[in-house]
């Protein structure tokens, strides 16, 4: 008896459970296989518009006359790109205004069919005119203050060290291209005598010798006038390291150096012409100074009383890298030299304190004691730039230091200005199927 009504109990539950799936099936409402496996028409439209752009088609149709065959041309390759199934509405928008307020309007529009239904999908795509050039203009560094003059070192009457691979002239013309468009003025000094004139204080062109910049493209060795040379043949060159530092300092320049030891050589060809007068390396035309004539420029920077030191003050930390400043200014200016770099000549972070220096821009970041690469502003006036790197000069870290430190801002063109740019929208529609 016992076993029948276990029996009975369960032929019930069985009853019951069929009836309440019959039931639900009955009011269920299930996806229609369209909705269970969607075709992506979305992207099958962005797919389809940038085929038909990949040779810039799309976008030259789209600016001509409304009449013009291109346009009949362009539908035949829409729809030789889409399924047979696939109907579309292609219309393209002409774009006015600017300053954040855009305004569309409907020029062409190509279809193959009336309705695209009730399911559909659309992609936008924004294309330019080749008749319209952006351009990115830059501030003018002393733009809105005093200054603004960019002195480059191409003195034909010199010879560079520790810039293997190059030769001063050949850097001062890649260092024009890259940065004169972000000066007022910029002037190559192409002589030594033409550098004599301006540390007399006489301008070659008319130009604000006032907090100018002054790059020296010769890497270890600098520049040195007749003139000067003639002055301290009977002593240390150092000294006109020193007078160096000193007119920086009195003109508020900015001196850069950009490789190795600075101020290590004294350099002129038509002044050095004997063989005494050749460094230890038999470079013509060149003086050995030592390391005391970076010890003198620093003193002639700070406007101290001159004295000679001798001793040696670089060091070498190694493989150094860029700082955060320089890679975010490396994307802003467009300036890409190698996050990382190897550093035999960097400067001793004492000499701040020493010689009354603030460190306004790292270049590289500080590798213990030691900084590699950064702009230097002295308390009173003056500043240095120095990359105390090894041998090859890569300018475009003197371009981006020089630009990290002054900042100079950039004025891009408006994108959606007027007549340069069309709106096209293709929107898809499927056909067929449940």
């Amino acid at each position: 008896m016992g076993k029948m009504m276990r029996t009975i109990e369960v032929f019930l539950v069985i009853i019951i459970i069929t009836a309440a799936f019959i039931i639900s099936s009955f009011f269920a409402v299930l996806p229609s296989p369209r909705q269970v496996s969607p075709s992506n028409i979305r992207r099958l439209a962005l797919t389809t518009l940038r085929i038909l752009d990949v040779n810039h088609d799309l976008s030259e149709i789209v600016f001509r006359q409304v009449n013009d065959s291109a346009w009949s041309q362009l539908q035949i390759a829409l729809s030789a790109c889409l399924p047979p199934n696939i109907v579309y509405n292609l219309t393209v928008y002409e774009v006015l205004g600017g300053g954040g307020t855009e305004l569309y309007y409907a020029i062409k529009s190509i279809s193959n069919a009336e309705s695209l239904g009730i399911s559909s999908d659309a992609i936008s795509y924004l294309v330019a005119s080749s008749n319209v050039t952006f351009n990115v203009i830059p501030e003018k560094i002393g733009e809105h203050g005093g200054g603004g003059t960019l002195y480059i070192l191409n003195c034909s009457d010199a010879n560079g060290w520790w810039i293997t691979g190059y030769t001063a002239q050949s850097l001062a013309k890649d260092l024009y291209n890259l940065l004169s468009p972000y000066f007022q003025t910029t002037i190559m000094v192409q002589n030594t005598t033409q550098l004599g004139k301006i540390l007399n204080s006489t301008s070659l062109q008319n130009e604000t010798l006032q907090n100018a910049v002054v790059i020296n493209t010769f890497g270890e060795a600098v520049p040195i006038p007749s003139s000067y040379a003639n002055m301290y043949s009977l002593n240390s060159y150092a000294e006109y390291c020193y007078q160096l530092g000193k007119r920086v300092h009195q003109n508020n320049w900015t001196w850069v150096s950009i490789v190795g030891y600075p101020l290590y050589y004294v350099s002129n060809t038509g002044y050095f012409t004997g063989s005494s007068d050749h460094n230890n390396w038999g470079i013509y035309g060149m003086k050995n100074v030592g390391a005391g004539g970076l010890n003198a420029f620093l003193r002639g920077l700070d406007n101290q009383t001159y004295s000679y030191d001798g001793n040696w003050i670089t060091g070498s930390p190694g493989v150094v890298y860029l700082s955060s400043e320089a890679l975010y200014y490396c994307n802003y200016y467009g300036v890409y030299p190698a996050p990382y770099q190897t550093a035999t000549r960097a400067l001793p972070s004492w000499i701040t304190g020493t010689y009354n220096l603030n460190v306004t821009t790292y270049i590289i970041n500080p590798a213990g004691n030691w900084i590699a690469g950064a702009v230097y502003r002295n308390a009173v006036s003056g500043g240095f730039l120095a990359l105390g790197l090894t041998r090859t000069s890569d300018i475009r870290l003197t371009a981006l230091g020089l630009l990290s430190d002054y900042k100079p801002r950039l004025y891009s063109s408006e994108y959606t200005a007027s007549g340069t740019s069309r709106l096209v929208v293709l929107q898809l529609g499927q056909t067929g199927g449940i």
